[in-house]
């Protein structure tokens, strides 16, 4: 389904669990910036006063200098390119997704409310079954501005990846996410995405292919059918073996298969961030993000941060 609104800087970020509440307060559209997003990160919330206002203000003057767009609608929880990851029986993986929106739509779609200033908090815990089969749930939730967050939905996410054993010239593997959310925060309540991974060591280099097809279950998006949102990630090293892994990521979204939509009506961004390891088993990535057509967001920051733990682990 397409959701068109002027666009909007988006602020796309994974981070830890924050311990103070986060508090977003109504201001004009395109003054909730750069500055507020560090607010939001490292106070937990975002206050007014003389400090803020003055790091507002630049922040003001680069995104007023964006233009205005019409974007597809996209998830709101999530902006991440999965990687071919398996676990043992006793290890789980634990994550958090903090995504906000600083400009979007501003009158209600329905029962859909506005995006502008939302933000988008999601919880992603993962445990394996066998060595080659995975479980991981998600629970969604979402602040409106000048409220606190709200239950707005959740997700499944079964994952298989083939066998070493299997020969394969590249790591393959599958994730089937369905997701059941409010109306208030996604129009299509229920959908299903098939997400293929693909990845295939080139001397340093870890190459990573997500050719995702989705499909609306429930909602105006059902009329849509299936339609192909393919995602890549080039990473320079492995967070395994380097404290510092540099990556590009390109995410886009093309419509409805088989014809899918002309390319002025694509969505196409472009990170280049950096994974650090902060400890064994936690990883954190970091990425500022581009849009690349007049169609998606202009500007993004995307972070996330994953934690393993469980049995065998060192």
């Amino acid at each position: 389904m397409i959701e068109n609104f002027p666009v909007t800087p988006v602020i796309a970020i994974r981070v830890r669990v924050l311990r103070h509440r986060i508090t977003v307060i109504d201001v004009e559209p395109k003054s909730l910036a750069i500055a507020d997003f560090a607010a939001i990160v490292v106070f937990g919330s975002i206050r007014t006063g003389t400090f803020m206002a003055s790091l507002r203000i630049p922040a003001m003057i680069f995104i007023s200098l964006l233009p205005a767009s019409h974007a597809f609608a996209q998830d709101p929880f999530e902006i991440h390119v999965y990687d071919y990851e398996t676990l043992k029986p006793g290890q789980f993986s634990l994550e958090q997704h903090l995504n906000y929106w600083a400009v979007g739509s501003k009158q209600f779609d329905g029962r859909l409310a506005p995006t502008n200033d939302q933000l988008h908090m999601t919880y992603e815990l993962t445990g394996a079954i066998t060595s080659r089969i995975s479980l991981g749930f998600m629970q969604l939730s979402a602040a409106l501005p000048g409220a606190g967050l709200e239950y707005a939905g959740w997700r499944v996410l079964p994952h298989f990846y083939a066998p070493p054993s299997w020969g394969l010239p590249i790591d393959l593997g599958l994730i089937v996410e369905f997701s059941f959310a409010r109306p208030d925060f996604i129009s299509d309540t229920a959908h299903v995405e098939l997400r293929p991974i693909l990845r295939h060591r080139v001397q340093d280099f870890w190459l990573v292919f997500n050719p995702v097809f989705a499909r609306a279950l429930r909602g105006e998006g059902v009329r849509d059918g299936w339609t192909f949102e393919p995602a890549i990630r080039a990473a320079y090293g492995d967070s395994d073996e380097k404290r510092l892994v540099p990556y590009l990521e390109w995410y886009s979204e093309m419509g409805s298969v088989p014809g899918l939509a002309p390319a002025s009506q694509q969505v196409h961004q472009l990170f280049s961030g950096v994974d650090v390891k902060l400890a064994n088993h936690l990883i954190w990535s970091v990425a500022p993000g581009v849009g690349l057509t007049p169609m998606g967001p202009r500007l993004v920051f995307k972070s996330h941060l994953e934690f393993e733990f469980g049995r065998h682990q060192n």
